[in-house]
């Protein structure tokens, strides 16, 4: 049996954990990604359907590690504005400025891009190593070390293991860390359509009676603005029936279910369907093993924080790791575990619920919801000051508009997208 030492294991080669290893690269850390995928498939992810939304503060984090950069300008589209809607009322909560030259909200990447990007950057990095194609046979950890043993017979010995391989994590069940998963009795069918009328880079977020529908503003290669990614939310029997139709009929359906509010729609993209599980793990650390992304949080969409979330926990775990790297500090030492345990499961814990407690309310289609509901949105659009706060969240600045800026913070370039930093 060959055993292999490494300091760092990362078991998952998604976006959460690929970012984690760029961020650990240059700390005189030995890193190493172990994931089921082949490499192809890493180097070019097929396209999922799923569009990321991010905020200021998470594309900050992705110019630090020169990931974005490398994303093609067509691929990112800004977020101007959100829109709320509830049952057929035209009247919405918009969330935003009403300003075309403000800065974005934040910015819309296709997954699949961000996943190819991460891939560029943990392959230019010389003290990464990438191990694709392998499948993980059993994990155990004790006070000295973490174990990873491959089902070729192979053991990778470290000093922290990172558990990085999704909501449904083999891993974080291996290690007996309990999760608390939510089934909302839902999917989510993803597709890009063309529509008549332009989106004007505003993203739509539509509870009706029946359904939720979100549209998310898409790149310029349409005419005009008139590309979108539709979000619809079905219970399981109306989504197959929804499945079922072909793409005229599709067109048709999503015109009539967007009340004529986009126009005729046309060019019906591919379509992907998800269930729709949240994921709360009852611990984000354990003895020498850290959980990031949806391992540790796995979030309904409704919000669009996800992946912002799993950044926020790879950029706080990373910062811990570099600073005992620097000192010479063990990077699986409980102390700094448990730090990380405390400080994400206190930034996350807030929106996470919130969620949860929105997703139970506009989904609920009794009359009293419907009346509570629509009462919710009528006060909030009516105090500027919780408008006012919401953009804030959602742009990662002070309420008061001012932006929040750390160290690593560069000027935009002329096209309003970020500059990529340079260095970390």
């Amino acid at each position: 049996m060959q055993t292999i030492d490494t300091d760092v294991t990362i078991i998952g080669a998604g976006p959460a954990g690929l970012c984690l290893a760029r961020a650990l690269s240059g700390t005189g850390l030995r890193i190493t990604v172990l994931d089921r995928e082949p490499e192809a498939a890493l180097r070019a992810p097929a396209f999922d359907g799923r569009e990321i939304g991010l905020t200021q503060r998470s594309v900050r984090f992705l110019q630090r590690l020169q990931l974005w950069n490398r994303l093609p300008a067509d691929q990112t589209h800004p977020l101007r504005q959100a829109r709320v809607f509830n049952g057929a009322s035209h009247d919405a909560l918009e969330i935003g400025p009403s300003d075309p030259g403000a800065d974005p909200l934040g910015w819309l990447v296709p997954n699949h891009a961000i996943r190819a990007a991460a891939f560029e950057c943990v392959a230019a990095s010389p003290d990464v190593e990438l191990r694709a194609g392998v499948r993980v046979a059993a994990v155990d950890t004790d006070a000295a070390t973490a174990r990873v043993r491959l089902d070729d017979g192979r053991v990778f010995a470290s000093r922290l293991l990172v558990a990085a391989d999704g909501r449904f994590s083999e891993t974080r069940r291996a290690l007996g860390i309990a999760t608390r998963m939510h089934d909302f009795g839902r999917s989510m069918l993803v597709c890009r359509v063309t529509h008549e009328r332009p989106h004007e880079d505003i993203a739509w977020e539509w509870f009706d009676h029946g359904h939720t529908l979100a549209r998310l503003p898409l790149g310029r290669a349409a005419p005009e603005g008139r590309r979108s990614s539709i979000v619809l939310t079905l219970p399981g029997a109306q989504m197959r029936a929804v499945q079922a139709l072909d793409d005229e009929a599709f067109a048709t359906e999503i015109e009539r279910r967007c009340d004529g509010r986009l126009g005729a729609v046309s060019e019906v993209g591919t379509r992907h369907v998800y269930p729709l599980v949240g994921a709360w793990a009852t611990r984000f650390a354990a003895t020498r093993v850290a959980l990031v992304g949806d391992a540790a949080v796995g979030m309904h969409p409704v919000t669009a924080h996800g992946f912002n979330l799993g950044l926020l926990g790879v950029e706080r775990l990373a910062g811990l790791l570099r600073n005992a790297a620097a000192s010479g500090a063990d990077p699986g030492a409980s102390a700094l575990l448990d730090r990380y345990d405390r400080g994400h499961r206190r930034a996350t814990a807030p929106l996470h619920l919130a969620t949860r407690g929105v997703v139970g309310l506009f989904t609920d289609d009794r009359p009293p919801a419907r009346a509570l509901r629509a009462g919710v949105l009528r006060a909030s659009a009516s105090f500027p000051p919780f408008r006012r706060l919401l953009a804030a969240l959602l742009a990662d600045r002070d309420p008061a508009g001012s932006r929040v800026t750390g160290r690593h913070d560069r000027t935009e370039q002329g096209d309003g997208r970020p500059r990529a930093a340079d260095r970390w």
